[in-house]
């Protein structure tokens, strides 16, 4: 029986193709399936659930970029404890992420983003999650 040299390789590549993934999960919460990320109803449905997980468990995947107006944003997929959402992220000075707004994300959407802190600015006409900064990008 003849054994392929390059079945070890291909096994090493598939493994680490699908260790990189974002895992899946599936949102139960109907404000997160019925309204936009960046809805003021959204974001403070959001605020709630991060109230109420464990923060240490979310992972952040970067999902897209987006400029409105002169203010850009950054969007995560935020999941992890029972979560699954998006997370709309005001991006108002870009430390330790130039290279991600000079591509506008292109070459990290879907790359894990590890310890994500952001600050939460929330009244009764807006919510806002502004970044802070971040420990490292996993691709």
């Amino acid at each position: 029986m003849r054994h392929n040299k390059f079945l070890p390789l291909y096994l090493l590549f598939l493994l680490v193709h699908l260790s990189c993934d974002r895992p899946k999960c599936t949102n139960n919460n109907p404000v997160f399936e019925e309204n936009t990320a960046d809805s003021k109803i959204y974001k403070d449905e959001l605020v709630k659930q991060l109230s109420l997980v464990d923060q240490t468990q979310l992972t952040y995947w970067l999902q897209d970029y987006e400029n409105v107006n002169g203010d850009e944003y950054l969007y995560f997929y935020i999941q992890g404890d029972g979560l699954c959402a998006s997370l709309h992220l005001k991006m108002e000075h870009w430390q330790k992420l130039e290279n991600v707004r000079d591509k506008k994300g292109s070459g990290r959407f879907n790359a894990e983003f590890t310890n994500l802190k952001f600050d939460i600015k929330q009244d009764s006409t807006s919510t806002q999650f502004v970044y802070n900064t971040f420990d490292r990008i996993i691709d």
